[in-house]
């Protein structure tokens, strides 16, 4: 897979990119926003692929836009693309990010490693000094 001309990426919501809270809506999973974040900067075009939709599918895309992330397309290969009500929406991409995965969701972390083959940088902390130095 050549990530360096930049992939399609659709990811799902519920128990993906939030903890699974259907019909509401779950917390934030750890680094799922940061990494989306990053995989947009490092060219890759996210689409958000999931069971909802109408108002639920609205407050879902308006959460992620206040979290930092606009899809470039929600539930379609390419924002312009129409659906028929008989046909199956599914989609072009060319990697699915879902906890129904087989062996479930990773760490986003892991995902963005995965990826992009980096190691991430976690700053030293400095040791504490004190009596017991612990």
């Amino acid at each position: 897979m050549n990530i360096s001309k930049g992939l399609i990426i659709a990811v799902d919501f519920d128990g993906t990119i939030v903890e699974d809270g259907y019909p509401g809506i779950g917390e934030s999973r750890l680094f799922a926003f940061e990494t989306l974040k990053r995989l947009q900067e490092d060219g890759h075009r996210l689409i958000l692929w999931t069971y909802r939709h109408g108002k639920k599918l609205d407050e879902a895309v308006n959460f992620c836009k206040a979290n930092g992330i606009e899809f470039y397309a929600v539930n379609k290969s390419f924002p312009e693309e129409v659906f028929p009500d008989n046909v199956s929406r599914k989609i072009n991409a060319d990697l699915f990010i879902d906890d129904r995965n087989i062996g479930g969701i990773l760490g986003w972390g892991e995902v963005y490693q995965m990826l992009t083959k980096e190691t991430p940088q976690v700053p030293k902390q400095k040791k504490k000094k004190g009596f017991f130095r612990f």
